[in-house]
Order: C-alpha cells, then structure tokens, then sequence
C-alpha cells in the first residue's frame, strides 16, 4: 500500500535523525529545516512516541538527551526574538495620549506597587473611590507584601501549586503597568529565568476576535509570530505563563457553565471557548495564568477556577515618599500641595460627584476625573484665562437687566454691551446720596 510505504519512509528517515541526536558526540541540537506545518507537527508526534518509548524502557537518560536536543535551535531562536520583541514593546511609556507623548523608560519611573494576598473574586457593591478610601485607611503592617516576581509562588504553609492568579485593582492603580513590567523584567533577563515563554494578552485585543475562531496554538501564533516561525506547534513542554490584563473590558461571552469542555491546544474554537478552557485548567494544565481586572468585573470567574487572589493597594506611606509616578505631588511645592487639596475638596458640585460615587459600574468615573481634573490649580489658572477671553467675543444678546442696576455696573458692563449685537436695556436709577 502506497500509505503503509510512505510511513515506513517518514519514520525510517526520523529514527535515523533521532539516532544521531542521540549519540553523544552529535552537535547540540537537530539541524533547523524549513518544513510545512504537517511536516512539523508528524515530526513532534513521532519524537514524542519515540520519548514515551524511551521511557518505557527506563532509558531516562536517553529521553531526558532527545528531549533537551530536539529543535533546541528553534527554540533559543524563538525565545530571543519574543523577548526582544517584548522588550522593544514594554520598555517606554507614553505620557498623554497613546504614542503621542513623550516616551519615559518604564524601569525609571516605575515603584513598587503594594499588593496583597487575601479576599475572594465576589464583586463588592462599594463603589470603586470607596473602596480607595477604605484601604488607604489599613495600616501597612496588617498584611503582607508580595513582591511581583513572586506572585505565583505559593505562601508559607501552603502546599498546592499556583496555577491561576486573579489580581484586582481600581482604575487607574497600574495593574497594566505591573504586568508590564513584570513581563519587561523577564525579558530583560532580571528574574524568573526558569520560565520559557511569556505571552502577554489584553482583552481590548482578543474581543476584535470575537467572531474568529483559532486553536490555542493559532492564537499564540496570531500574536506571537515568533512561535510560528520557529515551528513550535506545542507548549506542553514548556514553562509558560499567560497574562490577560482587563477583564472588566472583556466583551466575550465567558459563560463557565455551557461551555463544552476542551483538551486539545490543537483544535479550532471560539475565543471564549478558549479562554474558558484555559482558565479552568483543561487547556494546558501546566501553564501559569495572571488575569488582572477591577473589582466590579472579578465575579466573571467562578472562584473555584482562581487558586489566588491578589489585591492592588497603590502605595504603602514610605512607597509614596519615594515615588516618581505622581507627577502632580512631584511638581508642586508644599504649599501648593495643600492648597490643590483644599480646592478638590471645595470646588466639584458635590451632587454630581455623589451620583458618580453611587454608580457600581463605574460608567461615570470618566465625568468624577473631569471634576477632579477642574479643581487642580494649573487648570483653575487656565480657566481664569479662558473666561477673561470670553468679553472679546461677539456675544449674540447681552440682557442687562439680569444685572444689578447701577451706575458703577453699567460703567463696568459697557465692554461687554460694545461687543454685542444686541443689547437689552433699562433706565438707570441715579445713586442716591
């Protein structure tokens, strides 16, 4: 039969790469052969039958050879240009609008958050600026610190493995920005080494896919080009850690009870099915996974699905003497520190700052930062120069008698009634002395 030929050929012709690997003055790794993806993937099967073998046999030393050989070159290939890539990516900032501003290097700018571990991903109905205010009020001694290059390591006493991190913060505490970093540092060679592949998500990105379909390797490979090029058709070997920051943007149907239960990292489905999967742990069990989001979007994910819930803090006291993120208290004086806060507190109309307080979604957050942002002095000195313009401009009716009626007014108004259209007067009562 002309299959039964054709696979005796394939293995024949593998069996003979896999010998030379396995002698021991043959070169470190298979020599790199530019191959279709069914090629690659017939090649990874068969390694993998001859590995189980091996092992069958309990010639571990053999397994252990052909396993730490095959493809290595690909793989340190693809290792070095991801993390290139990555650190090309993360190491600026933008200040202002997305790359417009002038780029800060992250690792200058960037303090250590004070994250904790404890709390459960049940949403809290306290509103988010609330929830800032509660915290702020705790001492720093209460609860421990958890460095984040730690976050998967499991805490003293505890003895199951950390698969799934799930960490929450408000808006705007820099949950994106430590992931960031954290994935930066891995790439610039600073810490957690033992980890071979991080790819680093953002719902904002997988929601555009939310029509498509993919396998968990095709999504891999749709961000991560660099897995593709090299040949890397599985991650079941390696040690990888999968971030997806902003759940509380996630725009995908994550419905943990009807999805159908997924195994192979090969098949193609919908992201969310995806996505499901992997954070139940029946899509490549041995990842690690780190989900960031806001508290009011925690509840998305069952908690028997999160081995870890972590808690963005901001700043302990002695963080904020030392920070260089808030440009605003690193630009003012001390005197024109209390005087910003004694504003804030004084300007915003207070019923609309409490209906923004009163929203559990967070939809009018955007307007309470528009108010906080009217109250700081730079921006009040703008608006003082702003409104001192508008007499220059042609006004279409100017009404006088919304005025005090005197001789003093009048003098002062009459700038303003010199550019109007129109002006609607009455008779002046003479001051009476």
């Amino acid at each position: 039969m002309l299959l039964k030929d054709n696979i005796i050929t394939f293995v024949k012709q593998e069996l003979k790469k896999i010998e030379k690997v396995l002698s021991p003055d043959y070169p470190e790794c298979l020599e790199s052969q530019r191959e279709d993806e069914d090629q690659r993937s017939s090649r990874e099967a068969l390694v993998k039958i001859t590995l189980d073998f091996l092992r069958r046999m309990k010639q571990e030393e053999l397994a252990d050879r052909l396993q730490s050989r095959t493809c290595t070159r690909d793989v340190k290939w693809c290792h070095h240009e991801l993390k290139s890539n990555l650190k090309n990516k993360f190491q600026c900032v933008f200040e202002g609008i997305a790359k417009a501003g002038n780029p800060t290097l992250l690792n200058q700018i960037y303090t250590e958050l004070y994250i904790t571990e404890g709390g459960t991903a049940e949403v809290k109905d306290e509103h988010e600026v609330r929830q800032i205010e509660a915290a702020s009020r705790k001492p720093d001694s209460l609860e421990a610190i958890i460095r984040r290059h730690d976050i998967f390591k499991a805490s003293p006493g505890r003895d199951e493995p950390i698969r799934t991190v799930l960490t929450k913060g408000v808006a705007g505490i820099g949950k994106t920005v430590l992931t960031q970093k954290y994935t930066l540092d891995w790439a610039e060679g600073k810490a957690n080494q033992d980890i071979q592949f991080i790819f680093p998500f953002t719902f904002r990105e997988l929601n555009v896919l939310k029509e498509e379909k993919f396998s968990l390797v095709e999504l891999v490979h749709h961000f991560f080009t660099e897995t593709k090029e090299a040949g890397i058709c599985s991650f079941e070997d390696f040690q990888v850690v999968f971030i997806f920051d902003g759940l509380d943007e996630c725009r995908l149907p994550l419905d943990f009870h009807k999805t159908t239960i997924l195994t192979d990292p090969r098949k193609s489905t919908s992201v969310d099915v995806l996505l499901i999967n992997l954070i139940r742990g029946k899509l490549l069990p041995s990842a690690h996974l780190w989900i960031t989001t806001r508290p009011a979007a925690a509840n998305q994910i069952p908690p028997e699905s999160i081995d870890m819930v972590t808690d963005i803090r901001g700043f302990t006291d002695s963080q904020k003497e030392d920070s260089g993120l808030n440009l605003l208290e690193g630009q003012q004086t001390t005197s024109k520190k209390s005087e910003t806060k004694k504003s804030a507190k004084t300007l915003f109309y207070q019923s609309a700052v409490n209906k923004a307080l009163q929203s559990p979604n967070g939809h009018l957050d955007l307007f309470l930062r528009f108010l906080l942002g009217l109250s700081l002095q730079t921006n009040q000195t703008l608006l003082r120069g702003l409104l001192a313009e508008t007499a220059k401009k042609d006004l279409d009716v100017f009404d006088q008698k919304k005025y005090f009626a005197s001789e003093e007014a009048f003098l002062r108004l009459l700038p303003v009634v010199k550019a109007s259209n129109k002006a609607l007067a009455i008779q002046i009562q003479p001051a009476m002395y």
